[in-house]
C-alpha cells in the first residue's frame, strides 16, 4: 500500500456535549484500497497497510471499543501476528487520547512516518519521505476547521500526491478513499464521509469529484425534506 492519514477531532455540539471525529484517508496504485485498509469507528480510526489484512483492523476496532489503548491494540495485533508478516506491517492510527506509528522493518521504501499527536500519516513505496511531510502540512493548515474533516482529509492526500506520492509508475490502476465517523448522535446519515474510488488513473481527483457530488446529493436532500422525520421517513431500505 502507500499513504494515508488517521485523524481525531474533538469538538463541542450544538448542545455543548464533547464528541469526537476520527476520520481516515487513503490511496494507493492497486484498485479497492478502500475495502482493505481504513478502519473508523467510534473509539478510534487505523489504518492497515503493506501486507494488508483486514481482520487486524476489525480486531482493532472492536478492542478500541472494549477500552483498551491504541498502542496496547497495535502491540497485541502484532505479538499474535506471524513473524514474517509483522515485519512487513505498517499500521497507524489514533484513539480518543493518544496515538501510535508502527512500521516493520522489512516495509519496502521509500518509507515516512509522522506522529501529530491527535493524528498520524505513513507511507511506503513512496517517491520520497516529503509526501508524508506534505500531506501532513496539509491537514495542519486546516485542522480543526469550518470544512467537513472528510474533505480536508482529501485535500491533504492531494497534497501528498502532488509531492510525488506511490513511486509505483508502472501500476496506472489506482484507488482512493476517505471514511469518517462521529460520536455524535445524528438522525440521518451524512452521505459524503464515507467514499471510495476502487479504479481509476486519478483516484484522488475522482474522490474530490465524488465527494462533491456526496455534499451537493446531501443539500439537495436538507432542502427537499422539511424535517429529520422526514428524512428518516424517506430514507432508502
Amino acid at each position: 500500500m502507500t499513504f494515508s492519514i488517521c485523524v481525531r477531532e474533538p469538538y463541542r455540539t450544538d448542545a455543548d456535549e464533547r464528541a469526537y471525529r476520527f476520520g481516515v484517508a487513503v490511496t494507493t496504485r492497486l484498485p479497492g484500497v478502500g475495502a482493505l485498509c481504513p478502519f473508523v469507528g467510534e473509539s478510534g480510526a487505523l489504518a492497515i497497510q503493506s501486507h494488508v489484512d483486514p481482520d487486524l483492523g476489525e480486531r482493532a476496532l472492536d478492542y478500541l471499543d472494549d477500552g483498551l489503548a491504541i498502542d496496547d491494540v497495535v502491540a497485541a495485533l502484532l505479538n499474535a501476528d506471524a513473524p514474517e508478516q509483522r515485519r512487513n506491517r505498517q499500521i497507524h492510527g489514533v484513539d480518543r487520547e493518544d496515538s501510535v506509528v508502527v512500521t516493520g522493518d522489512s516495509c519496502v521504501g521509500a518509507i515516512g512516518e509522522y506522529d501529530g499527536d491527535h493524528y498520524t500519516v505513513a507511507g511506503n513505496l513512496l517517491t520520497d519521505e516529503a509526501v508524508v511531510r506534505e500531506t501532513a502540512d496539509a491537514y495542519e493548515a486546516s485542522a480543526f476547521g469550518d470544512r467537513p474533516l472528510a474533505e480536508r482529509l482529501i485535500d491533504a492526500l492531494e497534497a501528498g500526491h502532488a509531492a510525488g506520492g506511490d513511486k509505483r509508475e508502472a501500476l496506472s490502476v489506482q484507488s482512493a478513499a476517505v471514511t469518517v465517523v462521529t460520536t455524535e448522535s445524528t438522525p440521518y446519515r451524512r452521505f459524503y464521509n464515507d467514499l471510495r474510488v476502487d479504479a481509476s488513473e486519478t483516484p484522488i481527483a475522482d474522490l474530490k469529484r465524488t465527494y462533491e457530488g456526496a455534499m451537493l446529493g446531501y443539500e439537495q436532500m436538507l432542502s427537499e425534506y422539511a424535517s429529520a422525520e422526514d428524512i428518516e421517513a424517506n430514507r432508502p431500505e
